[in-house]
């Protein structure tokens, strides 16, 4: 199991289990950047009809959200040094609800590329927030359960995933949409009503998780959260060592990129998907209501998987979920009708564990260099940005069906990461000598 680098009295006054009252006001920051990740998945469909996009340029929704994390997580790294875990925790909620705010001019224009703006304003805010969130949670107890506690409040985070999918396809896509031959054939001035009047169901949702951002700003710079000093560096601070001497951070890094690529593939095309008429044939309403499915999977996943990270130790569980999601993906591909449905819906499942796994791995052992390696692993999420581009191209090429095969590549990399390259430098060494 990943172990963080710590020192013997902080590690003792870490284990007086004191952290139960922090864990929870920090639990809820997942909750809320998870909910507003997964309604990307709404916007994808309901974007692309309204401006009658291609695939590969509806995934520049998921390209401009996620190339985000590219932008600004080594900067956030940089901020946690400045004023701290808890600070950038607030910085990154006010940021997040002015993204959420920005809907309403680029909804009451409306126009694809402000929609792209208001998305990357949101996405830094979220970056923000999981630079400083996800290794808070990492060290904030026993250095043994870091894996299964990092697991347990990203459960929440896909309660939030879960749940987004009914809300998005209640309010945003509660009207079905015109067909596209419909849409083309609109003389100008009909064809803006219809994109204003479609474009403004987002206003009143974005509106409110707006406002419910805000408040949960206040709500987190108002409490006292403890400092966590052995696992943050001071500016100024000389540390004699580099984030770069540990080849569980790099490794760890890729398997973040791949992983969030195929995560974020898979659930951006699933509306569409579960819309061919080979596989589903049911309307984008329905369709959104079984993409809640998936990330309920990931939700009950990573319940189950904090227990079980008590007794198994991270990279053997890891490894077996990769060969499954892999398995489960190719069997999507190689199948139509229900079968088709279901083996790509239970892929959320096992990705479960998947992403607490690789960053509790990834971060092992760095001691104060915990944030700046935080920085470089959320930096990684960049894959959500990168593979459903790649994936929407591929698409409009040889089809959606067949265009999951991506997924797959990801999903053998992560593999190889559980197998061999998630060792921290403590294990090689051992194993050298």
């Amino acid at each position: 199991m990943a172990n963080v680098s710590v020192s013997s009295s902080a590690t003792t006054s870490e284990t007086s289990g004191s952290y139960g009252g922090p864990l929870a006001i920090v639990t809820s920051l997942f909750f809320m950047w998870g909910f507003l990740t997964c309604l990307n998945d709404i916007l994808v469909p309901h974007l692309k009809s309204i401006f009658d996009l291609s695939y590969a340029r509806v995934m520049l929704i998921q390209f401009a959200f996620f190339g985000a994390y590219f932008i600004f997580s080594l900067p956030s790294a940089k901020i946690i040094d400045w004023i701290g875990y808890q600070r950038s925790m607030v910085l990154g909620l006010l940021m997040m609800g002015l993204g959420a705010f920005l809907f309403v001019p680029a909804a009451s224009v409306p126009s694809y590329p402000l929609f792209l703006g208001a998305l990357i304003v949101l996405a830094a805010g979220i970056t923000c927030l999981q630079v400083a969130a996800n290794p808070y949670v990492t060290v904030l107890g026993r250095p043994q359960t870091a894996s299964s506690r990092l697991n347990l409040t990203q459960a929440f985070n896909s309660l939030g995933t879960f749940l987004a999918p009914f809300f998005g396809g209640l309010l945003i896509l509660s009207a079905a949409p015109k067909a596209m031959d419909e849409i083309r054939a609109m003389a100008p001035d009909a064809l803006q009503a219809y994109r204003l009047h479609e474009a403004a169901t987002v206003k009143t949702p974005y509106v409110g998780l707006g406002i419910a951002l805000i408040l949960l700003a206040i709500a987190i710079g108002s409490f006292t959260l403890p400092k966590i000093e052995h696992a943050q560096h001071k500016v100024g601070e000389k540390v004699n060592d580099s984030i770069w001497n540990h080849p569980n951070l790099v490794f760890g890094a890729i398997a973040i990129f791949v992983y969030v690529g195929a995560e974020v593939s898979i659930g951006s095309f699933l509306v569409n998907y579960f819309g061919q008429p080979e596989i589903g044939g049911l309307t984008e309403r329905v369709a959104a209501s079984f993409v809640a499915f998936y990330w309920g999977g990931a939700m009950v996943g990573r319940f189950i998987g904090s227990g079980l990270l008590q007794k198994v130790k991270t990279g053997k569980l890891l490894g077996m979920c990769a060969i499954c999601t892999a398995g489960l993906v190719a069997i999507s591909m190689l199948t139509t009708g229900h079968v088709a449905m279901w083996s790509i819906i239970f892929v959320g499942f096992f990705n479960s564990i998947m992403f607490p796994s690789i960053f509790t791995l990834g971060v092992a052992e760095l001691g104060p260099l915990t944030g700046d390696g935080s920085g470089i692993m959320i930096m990684a999420i960049v894959g959500g940005a990168i593979i459903p581009l790649a994936q929407g191209w591929i698409a409009d090429k040889i089809g959606i069906h067949h265009a999951f095969f991506l997924p797959v590549i990801c999903y053998l990399y992560i593999l190889f990461f559980a197998l061999s390259g998630s060792k921290p430098n403590s294990e090689r060494h051992a194993q050298a000598q």
